[in-house]
């Protein structure tokens, strides 16, 4: 018997044993269970009382003595619908507390939030924030600093990026920091002309600023800095040396 399922629903393991012990030996004292399980007395009580509460175990008298006896098993069908009708309930709360935790979020703009990444799911889910962020944006736009050696390893880990970036409407300016790279189409292409290759590419967008690069060991990393002030700054120095640059 597969009883993992009865800790997916919640039980813990102790009432998983009490449980099993309540059908298999029917009707029993709390005596009979401490025998079965090996829990001692006051554990026993405690878990009874839990699987009373969840609609799993119910008691009668014999005379002098306490019996507990297990529910019908199909009651495990309306633990679950209960726990899915909770989940309901707190997701709707949940939708209603969004607004006011954003708006916390929003208070506390003043410091930079910084999330790392590592390896190609890292790198596509920085690529995947760039998309769903610009296309929430008036102006879909966004600007990078490209870099050879980075631009394998954003390659690798989203190779349909720029189709979808287009099929999105989003325009993007590029300053190339060596030589090389191509136009696609919604985007604009100019070159720093260094020989210097960077392995690490920069992204200015929608708040936030970007930075791909490889660790010590030579492996794709990524970090996301969330700050208005930071972004603003770092899209003025961009745009001033497009201008330069023209």
């Amino acid at each position: 018997m597969d009883i993992t399922i009865l800790k997916k629903i919640g039980l813990s393991d102790k009432e998983v044993g009490i449980y099993l012990a309540l059908l298999e030996n029917g009707a029993s004292s709390v005596r009979g269970l401490v025998d079965f399980t090996g829990l001692n007395r006051g554990t026993v009580y405690d878990i009874l009382k839990s699987l009373q509460e969840k609609g799993l175990a119910s008691f009668y008298h014999q005379e002098t003595k306490q019996k507990f006896v297990a529910e019908d098993a199909d009651k495990l069908i309306k633990l679950v619908n209960n726990e899915e009708e909770k989940i309901k309930k707190v997701k709707e709360k949940l939708h209603d507390l969004i607004p006011e935790l954003e708006s916390l979020q929003a208070k506390g703009g003043s410091r930079p939030a910084t999330k790392f990444y590592e390896g190609k799911k890292g790198i596509r889910f920085i690529l995947e924030d760039v998309l769903n962020s610009v296309r929430e944006e008036k102006e879909k736009q966004y600007f990078i600093y490209s870099a050879t050696k980075a631009s394998e390893d954003i390659n690798n880990a989203y190779p349909d990026f720029t189709r979808d970036r287009i099929k999105r409407g989003i325009k993007v300016k590029a300053i190339s920091l060596a030589s090389g790279g191509k136009i696609y189409g919604l985007d604009e292409r100019r070159w720093l002309g260094t020989n210097d290759e960077s392995a690490t590419f920069v992204l200015i967008y929608a708040g936030k600023c970007a930075f791909i690069s490889r660790d010590v060991r030579d492996l794709p990393v990524g970090v996301i800095i969330e700050n208005k002030m930071i972004y603003e700054t770092q899209k003025i120095i961009f745009l001033r040396l497009w201008d330069l640059i023209k």
